[in-house]
């Protein structure tokens, strides 16, 4: 996933989306999504962000506008406006949250700081969205289920699952991006939960930690950890990272 810096096509059914804001790229997927931020003319209306892509088979914007409007009761993430789709792409519509993504170029130049803020952000989504009341799932046996549903054989040791530590509900993909940090360093919202689910609290964790590799460099991984308030657990990791690795 990257930030934009050419020039960047506009979808006719984003601009229409835009309904005449201007439109800023600031996301792009390896399956070609893109995101765009909205920005009105008008300091009455208040941004908004459209997302658009391929269909694809492994989550779909419709289940993240499920997962958003349920976990909006709780913590702060985006507020769907709209959602729909065509023969062959999605998009969905949401009001803009305060902060910016935790891989901003400031963030990017700062990363104690943005490390940090994930770490604790995350714990905070696991503290405070209600297990005994969330309606989706992200554990193990329904995600080997759905990787043999793409086509996707796993090994057999990805099958001996390490005892849960602990249930939360899961982010779903942790990565380092989906934490938005204010302008203060502190975690303010979390984004592209299209995979929200009760799994065990290291699915987040191995996969949030592994991410600052990828954004931040070397090094800044058990920092992650210690943030969100525990000590690494090497095996539950290694487990963790192996399966999202795979699937």
């Amino acid at each position: 996933m990257t930030i934009p810096t050419a020039p960047t096509a506009v979808p006719d059914i984003v601009a229409a989306l835009a309904r005449g804001s201007r439109l800023v790229p600031v996301w792009r997927n390896q399956l070609g999504g893109l995101t765009f931020r909205a920005e009105p003319a008008s300091p009455e209306r208040a941004p908004r962000y459209i997302k658009w892509g391929p269909l694809q088979n492994e989550t779909s914007m419709a289940a993240e506008a499920r997962r958003l409007i349920w976990a909006e009761q709780y913590v702060a993430v985006p507020h769907v406006i709209e959602q729909g789709d065509d023969a062959t792409h999605e998009w969905l519509v949401t009001a803009a949250l305060e902060g910016e993504s935790a891989v901003a170029p400031r963030w990017i130049a700062e990363p104690a700081t943005a490390v940090a803020a994930v770490g604790r952000g995350l714990r905070a989504l696991h503290d405070v969205l209600p297990v005994e009341d969330c309606p989706f799932d992200w554990g193990v046996e329904s995600r080997i289920v759905g990787a043999a549903a793409r086509g996707i054989r796993l090994p057999d040791s990805l099958t001996e699952t390490p005892d849960a530590d602990r249930l939360v509900v899961c982010h779903g993909d942790a990565c380092c991006p989906n934490t938005l940090i204010t302008a203060a360093g502190e975690w303010s919202g979390h984004v592209d939960l299209g995979a929200l689910g009760v799994a065990d609290r290291w699915a987040d964790i191995a996969v949030a930690s592994m991410s600052t590799e990828w954004n931040y460099g070397p090094g800044w991984e058990d920092a992650l950890i210690e943030a969100y308030g525990l000590e690494p657990d090497r095996e539950r990791i290694a487990y963790y990272r192996d399966l999202w690795n795979a699937t």
